[in-house]
């Protein structure tokens, strides 16, 4: 007689859970590598994406509406990885917001085809917004200009910086119509392109395992089926809370990483680290409280009325100020013992800079939120 064994499959743990293992098993080891030699995390990423770290915001049908999950779900797993290194937690970002432009589309196309390839990260790829948000806020020309053509448009430019890409990556660009001047339309856009080349650029002092590229496009083919808006307009109004409020994840886990090394310290330095004026104690305290501000703006990541917009920016200078305060804490705290060539402390101070200066930037936060006041106060004029 056959006896038939039933064999029971474990539940998979919890998101974090898994995120937090992954971390610590397949980032933590390399962490160094990741820093020193520019080794791009690769198969971390797509465990990651295995995990669901990139699907917890999008859904294949659009984005998200439960306010228990959404935006702020992957916001805490970028956190979670970002304790340990933020070089993976900004690929995190970048593959997020690949994932939030494709969702946020009416190209159902893209949305049935690319978004389960991007959220379950088997596709990987970058933002390339950089540009046009310096573009729309009257800092930089926009460096791509398109022409249409029988069953899509023709690019050409070059975009300096473009983050967590490959030869079989994809990222989001924006050109101009070379016919209609101040017509922008966004599309993804296959690395593998015909006419398109990656170049590398000069090495950073932080992040360079984040595989960042200068993209050449020499009259790059791109297809209707890959565009997600045009005119841009009403779309990027759309998307823009949520690409800024998922850049949280990476400044309250370098946070959290910065006090988790002051707390070191106590061991053996609290009797002299006492007398330093910034404490682990102050920052867990503004880390909560960030946190649950983004959280509450997480809730609501559609809302596109300007009050909604300026505390997004509002918010994100302060966790960028704060994640650069707590790394230079953790710094003094920790003393000689970080100023190593392989100490933690020296290098989450180089990384918290990169939260500093990542579109949009500090400086450019402030010109944003001026420019709001602005026009509000010169409304009635």
């Amino acid at each position: 007689m056959t006896t038939l064994t039933l064999v029971r499959s474990e539940p998979a743990p919890p998101l974090m859970d898994q995120v937090r293992d992954i971390a610590g098993s397949d980032i933590l080891p390399i962490v160094g590598e990741i820093d020193r030699d520019g080794v791009y995390p690769e198969a971390a990423m797509r465990k990651l994406g295995r995990a669901g770290a990139f699907a917890q915001h999008v859904s294949w049908g659009g984005p998200s509406t439960d306010s228990g999950t959404g935006v702020g779900a992957a916001i805490d797993a970028m956190s979670a990885v970002g304790e340990v290194c933020l070089s993976t937690a900004f690929c995190m970002w970048c593959q997020d917001a690949l994932a939030w432009y494709i969702a946020c589309s009416d190209n159902d196309g893209l949305k049935r085809k690319l978004l389960p390839e991007v959220s379950t990260g088997t596709v990987l790829g970058g933002t390339g917004l950089s540009n046009p948000m310096k573009r729309f806020c009257d800092i930089e020309p926009l460096r791509l200009k398109g022409t249409r053509v029988a069953g899509g448009y023709r690019v050409k430019g070059v975009l300096p910086w473009v983050s967590n890409l490959g030869p079989d990556h994809h990222f989001g660009g924006v050109f101009e119509l070379n016919d209609k001047p101040g017509h922008f339309v966004m599309a993804i856009i296959p690395c593998a392109s015909e006419g398109l080349t990656l170049g590398s650029n000069t090495q950073f002092v932080a992040l360079d395992g984040t595989r960042t590229f200068s993209v050449q496009m020499r009259d790059v083919f791109i297809s209707d089926d890959l565009v997600v808006a045009d005119p841009i307009d009403g779309y990027l109004k759309r998307i823009r809370p949520g690409f800024v409020l998922l850049q949280s994840g990476m400044a309250f886990g370098l946070i959290e990483g910065a006090i988790a090394l002051m707390e070191q310290a106590k061991t053996t330095l609290h009797h002299v680290n006492k007398y330093l004026p910034e404490q682990p104690e102050q920052f867990r305290e503004k880390l909560a409280a960030m946190r649950a501000k983004v959280a509450k703006l997480s809730e609501t990541p559609f809302d596109t009325s300007t009050a909604f917009w300026r505390e997004v920016l509002e918010t994100r200078l302060i966790a960028g100020d704060a994640t650069v305060a707590a790394a230079h804490a953790a710094m003094l705290h920790q003393g000689a013992r970080g100023y190593v060539s392989t100490g933690a402390a020296q290098r989450r101070l180089r990384e918290a800079y990169f939260v500093a200066i990542v579109t949009p930037a500090t400086k450019q936060l402030r010109k944003m939120l001026a420019d709001i006041d602005c026009a509000s106060s010169c409304g009635g004029h």
